[in-house]
């Protein structure tokens, strides 16, 4: 009997610390104790290792690091040289801190759709919106999934598009043997404590173009301008030319050095024990992981906000809203929806931010520019959250209690014929995740 009709619940052991998060040891604790006994919190030497540590392992030439990954993102627009009257696209499926900060650069967010399958921005829609005035592209590795990478780069090189590759979703993920973060001309990573590399707080942002490294030095790093060499960026050396200070405090950076030994550890005991409740729900009717296909040699490496697809016409069309008070009932997780688009939000298509007396979205564009292009329904993007969920994100491998979560969602959908009587089908869309919910919930990128 199924325990939203009164039977026992299907989820009863202990979790103990399955959903624990972030991890953090007596090695973190003793390395933030020596920066805060040096009273060097504001120094940058901690930091600066930290950052040569990470652009090692990534195997990138420059890394600069900063107060959050919101910060990085701008730095790293400003370090392509996005600007007044350029067009930035991104998928409408992402956390507004992947694209909102071209408002502060005078350029336009132009959105595009999804891929159905990997909820990542569709290449074929990319092109669609390109116009002579696109500067760049933002690829979001959203939930963890790769985007299809190959395709995009193709694009970018047939129009000469930067990339901003958003990673932080996905750090320590693959795309085809090769890691997330080394295929755009500037990645970044949010390095929040709710990301699958946590050190509090803050962002870190990488290339392998001198020019764009030193743009972003130059943007909020004035302490570093002595590191500036190239004469086209010396002349505006000493003041920060973004009026920004993004200095990382250090005792985030002592955390991600010793994050950065244990992360492969960590992700690696995650990513087993999100297959091993993947797999065995992969031939179950009515849900859908949402996961690189095996031997792609593609991971999702630390799963960071897990998403399932919903099937609902494989359970006799039974509501997604109804199938997940269900499952919910039997102890597990299992969440409707996951983020509302942003193509949508006001911000993007009326709010006049600064006082330009029109939309800041087309502030800056000639009045002679079509802006129709900006305003295009994007029917993946709005229908999304009426077939994906999100599931448990486990951080250990404890197979006896994923084995309770997996029979939680195995017992609904085996007994779905027992929920139709009552389904109802209404507003479906009304129980996803709304806008200020999920970025309370999620923070700050």
């Amino acid at each position: 009997m199924l325990a939203l009709l009164g039977g026992k619940k299907a989820v009863r052991a202990e979790q103990k610390d399955i959903f624990t998060w972030p991890i953090f040891t007596a090695k973190h604790e003793k390395a933030m104790l020596k920066v805060l006994r040096s009273g060097n919190i504001s120094g940058i030497d901690v930091t600066k290792e930290f950052e040569k540590k990470y652009a090692r392992l990534l195997e990138r030439k420059y890394a600069l690091t900063a107060p959050n990954g919101t910060a990085s993102i701008l730095e790293a627009m400003y370090g392509l040289g996005i600007g007044v009257g350029d067009e930035v696209i991104a998928p409408s499926i992402t956390f507004w801190a992947s694209v909102v900060q071209a408002y502060n650069l005078g350029a336009t967010p132009v959105f595009a759709d999804i891929d159905p399958e990997t909820l990542c921005i569709d290449p074929a829609d990319i092109e669609k919106r390109i116009t002579e005035r696109t500067k760049a592209v933002v690829v979001v590795h959203y939930s963890g999934m790769p985007a299809d990478m190959d395709a995009i780069i193709n694009i970018a090189k047939k129009h000469n598009l930067k990339i901003l590759e958003d990673c932080s979703h996905a750090h320590g993920g693959l795309y085809k043997g090769r890691k997330i973060g080394t295929f755009g001309d500037a990645s970044v990573f949010s390095l929040m404590s709710g990301k699958s590399f946590p050190i509090g707080e803050g962002g870190i942002f990488f290339t392998d173009d001198r020019d764009i490294y030193e743009r972003v030095l130059l943007f909020g790093h004035y302490i570093r301008h002595n590191e500036i060499e190239l004469k086209t960026n010396k002349p505006f050396a000493g003041l920060p030319c973004g009026g920004c200070k993004n200095r990382l405090n250090q005792l985030c950076s002592a955390l991600g050095l010793v994050e950065l030994d244990v992360y492969p550890k960590k992700i690696a005991e995650i990513d087993k024990a999100m297959n091993y409740f993947c797999d065995a729900l992969d031939e179950v009717s009515g849900v859908k992981p949402v996961r690189p296909a095996k031997n792609s040699n593609s991971t999702k490496a630390g799963w960071y906000y897990p998403v399932f697809r919903y099937a609902g016409d494989e359970l006799g069309g039974l509501s997604l809203k109804r199938f997940a008070q269900a499952v919910r009932a039997e102890g597990s997780v299992c969440n409707p929806g996951f983020t509302k688009p942003l193509h949508l939000h006001p911000l993007f298509t009326k709010m006049d931010v600064y006082g330009h007396g029109k939309p800041t979205r087309t502030a800056n564009i000639d009045n002679k520019v079509d802006s129709k292009h900006y305003f295009a329904s994007l029917p993946v993007s709005e229908s999304i959250n009426s077939y994906t969920f999100v599931v448990p994100w486990f951080k250990k491998y404890y197979s006896n209690i994923i084995d309770e979560h997996i029979n939680a969602y195995k017992k609904v959908a085996e007994n779905y014929k027992l929920l139709l009587a009552d389904d109802n089908k209404q507003d479906e869309s009304g129980d996803t995740v709304g806008y200020t919910s999920f970025f309370r919930e999620h923070a700050d990128d």
